[in-house]
C-alpha cells in the first residue's frame, strides 16, 4: 500500500525535512500540500512555481482532501494553526501527525475526543527525534531513583513556544514516577523573578535560545553527592526522519490517539 501524504507546513524548515523524508520513502507519495497561500500553484524543490511538475498546494483543506484523499495529513505549521488543522483533518476521515509543540492540555484532549470519535489517528510527536525520544524514556527511567530533576532545554532562536513541547513531555514522563516535591532549599528566594525556571510539581525547566542551536536537551538529575547528566543534541534536521516515517507509517497501521513516540517505540 502507498500512503497518500498530505503537508502543512511544507514551506518552513521542519516541512522541507518532511518533504525530503516523503518523496524519499517508497511506500510514500506526498499528494498535495497545505498554506496559508498560494492556492492553485505548485510547491517545487522548495520554490513556488505554476509548472505541475511541483506538489499541488491547498489554502482549503476540505479542497484538498476531495481532489486528493490523502490517508495522512503531516502538520508541521505552527500552534496557532495547527489545531485547527487537525481537527478538521480528523473530521473528514483524515489520520493526523503532529510534529508542532505549543498544544494546550485542552487542545491534546479535545483531538483525542475526536479522533476516538473518527476512529481515526492522530500522533502527537513534540520531537521526531529517536534520540531524543530514548532520551525522554531514559530519563524517565533514571527519575524512579534520583527524584531531583532540572530540565535544560536549549533551541534555535526562531522557535515561538517556551518550554519546548520535548521539555514538557519529559517532565510529564518524569511525573508519572516521581513523587512532587519542591526541590532546593524551603526558603528559597527568587530575587529576580524567573531565575529558577518553569515549575512542574517541584521540577524546573530552563529555557535557551541562541542563535546557532537547533535543538538540544539536558536532564540533569542530582542526589547525594552525584549527578546524572542526560544528554541529547540535534545537529540537523535530518535526525528527525526515521521518526516522521515511523509517526506516518504508525498512524495508517491502527487509529489511535498517541501523545510521544515513545508509545510506539519499545
Amino acid at each position: 500500500m502507498t500512503i497518500k501524504l498530505a503537508i502543512a507546513g511544507a514551506r518552513g524548515r521542519m516541512g522541507g525535512t518532511a518533504i525530503v523524508a516523503g518523496t524519499e520513502a517508497t511506500d510514500m507519495e506526498i499528494v498535495a500540500v497545505l498554506d496559508y497561500k498560494h492556492d492553485g500553484e505548485y510547491l517545487h524543490n522548495g520554490a513556488i512555481t505554476d509548472t505541475k511538475e511541483g506538489i499541488p498546494i491547498y489554502t482549503s483543506l476540505a479542497a484538498l482532501h476531495a481532489a486528493h484523499h490523502p490517508n495522512v495529513l503531516l502538520d508541521v505549521t505552527d500552534p496557532d494553526a495547527v489545531f485547527a488543522n487537525a481537527s478538521e483533518a480528523l473530521s473528514l476521515g483524515m489520520n493526523v501527525v503532529v510534529g508542532t509543540s505549543g498544544l494546550t492540555a485542552e487542545m491534546l484532549t479535545d483531538l483525542e475526543n475526536l479522533s476516538n470519535e473518527q476512529q481515526k489517528s492522530c500522533i502527537i510527536a513534540p520531537n521526531f527525534s529517536i534520540g531524543a525520544v530514548l532520551m525522554m524514556k531514559f530519563a524517565q527511567q533514571a527519575a524512579r531513583y534520583l527524584g531531583d530533576v532540572e530540565i535544560l532545554e536549549m533551541h534555535h532562536d526562531r522557535k515561538l513556544d517556551a518550554p519546548s513541547g520535548t521539555a514538557v513531555k519529559t517532565a510529564e514522563m518524569i511525573r508519572e514516577v516521581r513523587a512532587a516535591h519542591i526541590q532546593g532549599h524551603p526558603e528559597e528566594q527568587e530575587t529576580l523573578k524567573g531565575a529558577r525556571g518553569a515549575d512542574i510539581e517541584g521540577m524546573k525547566i530552563h529555557s535557551i535560545r541562541l542563535p546557532g542551536l537547533l535543538a538540544h536537551q539536558e536532564v540533569l538529575l542530582g542526589g547525594e553527592g552525584e549527578l546524572l547528566k542526560i544528554r541529547h543534541d540535534s545537529f540537523d534536521r535530518k535526525s528527525f526522519m526515521p521518526g516522521i516515517l515511523l509517526a506516518v507509517r504508525e498512524s495508517v497501521s491502527t487509529p489511535r490517539f498517541i501523545y510521544g513516540l515513545e508509545k510506539i517505540i519499545d
